[in-house]
């Protein structure tokens, strides 16, 4: 895993979203996004989330990748039978960030991006070999087997993906 390539694009990401929060007006914030029933504003909520999320995915790997192969992939069995209401939650949860405001979550996503930042300079190689299953169905960077090295490259892609699907002016 390129550590450096990974501290990069979270600091490329942490830049980008406090530009987006900078250049958004109320309007822009009300709108709905595209492919989302989000408004922009929710849906920045959610961009950080995605990087929130990744510390408790970072304990979980720790904990199942020590466990026999059986235990995750009955754990990633029984989570992707909860879809549904894992969808529904993390629906509601954005709206309900949302309300938190743009500035303040552009705070909490610098807060956590510095955690992780910490956090993967500590960790051992072995360790980012180490891996687990995951609930596919929820979400789609999500893949049946992921490391700890998959785990800290998620919230790039989910950033990502979602970025575009902002409706802002810019």
């Amino acid at each position: 895993m390129d550590r450096q390539a990974v501290h990069e694009q979270w600091e490329r990401d942490r830049v980008a979203f406090h530009e987006l929060v900078a250049a958004a007006t109320p309007v822009d914030l009300r709108r709905r996004s595209d492919g989302t029933r989000w408004t922009n504003q929710q849906l920045l909520f959610h961009l950080v989330f995605g990087y929130q999320i990744v510390r408790a995915l970072l304990v979980l790997v720790r904990v199942f990748g020590r466990l026999p192969d059986p235990v995750s992939r009955g754990f990633a069995a029984a989570l992707n039978a909860a879809t549904r209401p894992f969808h529904v939650i993390n629906y509601l949860g954005s709206c309900g960030g949302g309300l938190i405001g743009p500035e303040r979550a552009a705070r909490w996503l610098d807060h956590i991006i510095a955690s992780l930042h910490h956090n993967l300079e500590r960790v051992g190689e072995a360790d980012l070999a180490r891996g687990m299953h995951y609930p596919t169905r929820w979400d789609p960077f999500f893949q049946p087997y992921m490391t700890l090295a998959d785990i800290y490259r998620y919230p790039a892609r989910h950033f990502a993906f979602h970025q575009r699907q902002l409706t802002l002016s810019q």
